[in-house]
């Protein structure tokens, strides 16, 4: 039987056995109490209030939201506050000087340590040379760098004089850049002449040139010399040497800026369902303290920690959880320059038993692939520095997040499996690790203060077991406030669908599918988007990807359609498997049983098809839109943000046999 909403049968959400929090973490976490749900449920929305405390005002507020306006919410409207001084300053003037703000792993062994003194040296250095430059409050100056220290910087030093940043992605394209530039109206850009991919030298600078020739607008640049003599290069006119601005300016320091707190700290683009990036505006105040107190609560973190998560700041997870939530909270954030599996596949490892790291937050992806190449490589090292673990990106299915929970945590660190987007700045959906029982494959409930809702076409909740729409029927802090190119955009993405605004009544629609069990948790299926149609049948793809990682031997998987004249649309699996599983016969008949077993013999697959390794971005998602191009014989999009592109002209030859 097809659920009303055509995702599959009706059946019991897929989670494996629940895992009660270690009484030895219970005892040391940040928040405790169960009584939290309730208590956030009766204070609304002055619960928020905590989050809010956990910064520095310069005007205290007195209204926490305003919501006559809606869906245009707003946070704590009457206070101010800058969020650069709330990650520096503040921490100064407590006595922390010393205590290490930002540890930094370069690619080629490179180790740069700043102490909250020195951060705060290097941001003022650089808030007055981009004053020097011309950038004043409001202007937005945009930053294409890979994940070196200046690129922190950089975004404090902006935040500082309240010029928001526009962060683009390194392995973004000169079109992707330009693109972006041009919808911000941005004429300051920050680059760097190149960056380390595999070794080889990459020239950034050239991309960063390429993208102002389809610029109408004058930029002014500032380039970062990160390659020296491996990659020379050669300023041209309104173009400045990064470390010659620093030595010009050396010693200055700039007061920061108070900002209202619905003034924009940062703009960040994503990809939007008509194919132009959408420009997602977030503020100050409410972002702030949004990533504050869940990277408190949700990450446990202190301010003794080390702290490692490992993303890029050029997504909306590098700059809620490497740069302003545990700087915000003064504790030791991580930043890494590579791949996980550069020099070898054991560095991510090595980082983390040299840094003595607490708290390891990374994507499912990289779990996958840990587990792909085997125990093995953690093993190599001491972890028992690790008191928790999270993932965050996409959804976990039970056998990796076992097997993390196994080998990396040793059964004694929790498990946060987190959902948010770029849109809600912040995670939202959660088990909090002190309070709440660990279901693998499932992200959890939605956090104190949310009210995240499984609804059907008709905005109706659906039953526990059934698939629906993920929806929030309630505004939180660190949600988006509109969009760069215009509210009406913003209305009709996000608010529209499932709304009424006759009876006052709004829900943001995040485009995800979910389930929810009958303790509340939630498995996210996916975006609505990610479905193939075989003969009339939506299937999710997230859920046949799931299906296929719970067989043993598998590591990562892909699942896309391919053209039939049968069903019009096939299923197309990709699979990597771990290592020392060679039998693919064995292997292709434990997936389509999975398969079938999982979901019904319709979403029995055409191709199995196995590869050494998937497509995938620098940030380590896969490539699943290459992969439906290669399937279906099309024209390859772009493949510029590829890590590994040689695998794409492999999975072609050995598909096209078929």
């Amino acid at each position: 039987m097809v659920d009303r909403n055509g995702w599959g049968r009706d059946r019991p959400v897929l989670t494996g056995s629940p895992h009660s929090p270690p009484s030895s973490f219970v005892e040391q976490a940040n928040v405790t109490d169960p009584g939290i749900y309730e208590t956030f449920e009766e204070q609304w929305p002055e619960c928020w209030e905590r989050a809010a405390d956990l910064l520095s005002w310069d005007r205290p507020y007195e209204t926490v939201l305003e919501d006559d306006d809606a869906p245009f919410y707003r946070w704590f409207s009457d206070g101010s506050l800058n969020a650069s001084a709330n990650c520096l300053d503040r921490h100064l003037e407590a006595g922390r000087k010393t205590h290490t703000a930002i540890r930094w792993e370069g690619k080629h062994g490179e180790r740069e340590t700043y102490t909250y003194r020195d951060l705060y040296v290097a941001v003022n250095e650089f808030a007055a040379a981009l004053r020097d430059l011309g950038v004043e409050e409001d202007d937005v100056v945009t930053i294409y760098l890979p994940m070196i220290p200046e690129l922190p910087i950089a975004m404090l030093a902006c935040a500082r004089i309240g010029a928001p940043h526009s962060v683009v992605f390194a392995g973004l394209s000169a079109d992707a850049l330009a693109t972006r530039m041009d919808a911000a109206d941005s004429e300051f850009l920050l680059t760097c002449d190149g960056y380390y991919r595999r070794g080889d030298a990459f020239n950034q600078k050239s991309k960063a040139d390429n993208a102002q020739l389809k610029l109408d607008q004058d930029v002014r640049t500032v380039v970062v010399d990160r390659l020296g003599d491996d990659l020379p290069h050669v300023l041209g006119d309104d173009e400045h040497d990064y470390h010659d601005l620093l030595e010009t300016f050396g010693g200055e320091t700039v007061d920061p800026v108070p900002r209202d707190a619905e003034d924009m700290l940062f703009l960040m683009y994503t990809s939007g369902t008509t194919g132009e990036p959408k420009g997602v505006v977030h503020t100050t105040g409410g972002y702030l303290a949004h990533a504050a107190w869940t990277t408190h609560a949700v990450l446990d973190v202190k301010p003794e920690d080390t702290y490692w998560c490992a993303a890029d700041i050029g997504w909306i997870t590098g700059h809620s959880y490497i740069v302003y939530g545990p700087l915000a909270l003064g504790t030791t954030t991580v930043m890494y320059e590579g791949t996980p599996d550069y020099p070898d596949r054991d560095r991510l490892w090595e980082i983390v038993d040299r840094n003595a790291v607490d708290i390891f937050y990374t994507a499912p992806t990289a779990v996958r692939a840990f587990m792909k190449w085997g125990a093995k490589y953690p093993e190599r090292h001491d972890l028992s520095s690790l008191r928790l673990l999270g993932t965050v990106g996409e959804p976990i299915s039970p056998r990796p997040w076992q097997w993390y929970y196994e080998h990396i945590g040793d059964e004694r660190c929790p498990v946060v499996d987190t959902w948010w987007q770029t849109e809600t700045g912040a995670v939202t959906i959660s088990t909090l690790p002190g309070i709440d029982e660990m279901k693998p494959g499932a992200a959890g409930p939605g956090l104190p203060g949310t009210d995240a809702r499984i609804v059907d076409d008709d905005g109706i909740e659906v039953d526990p077991g059934e698939s629906g729409y993920l929806t929030l029927a309630r505004p939180w802090p660190g949600m988006a406030r509109t969009l760069y190119d215009g509210d009406e955009r913003f209305r009709t993405e996000y608010w529209d669908r499932f709304s009424d605004p006759d009876d006052d009544e709004w829900r943001y629609f995040s485009g995800d599918a979910a389930r929810v069990d009958e303790d509340g948790y939630i498995t996210v299926l996916g975006r609505v988007d990610d479905v193939i149609n075989v003969a009339g049948r939506r299937l999710s793809t997230t859920e046949i990807e799931s299906a296929v990682t719970d067989v043993g031997g598998v590591a990562e998987a892909a699942v896309v359609g391919r053209s039939s004249e049968t069903n019009g649309t096939d299923v197309c699996v990709y699979v990597s498997t771990e290592s020392g599983y060679d039998d693919d016969g064995a292997v292709r008949e434990a997936i389509v049983d999975s398969i079938e077993a999982s979901i019904g013999a319709i979403a029995r697959p055409t191709t199995v098809l196995f590869t050494p390794e998937l497509p995938k971005t620098r940030s380590g998602k896969i490539m699943r839109r290459l992969l439906e191009d290669v399937a279906n014989g099309e024209e390859l999009g772009d493949t510029s943000a590829l890590r590994n592109p040689e695998i794409i002209g492999e999975i072609q030859a050995e598909i096209h046999d078929r």
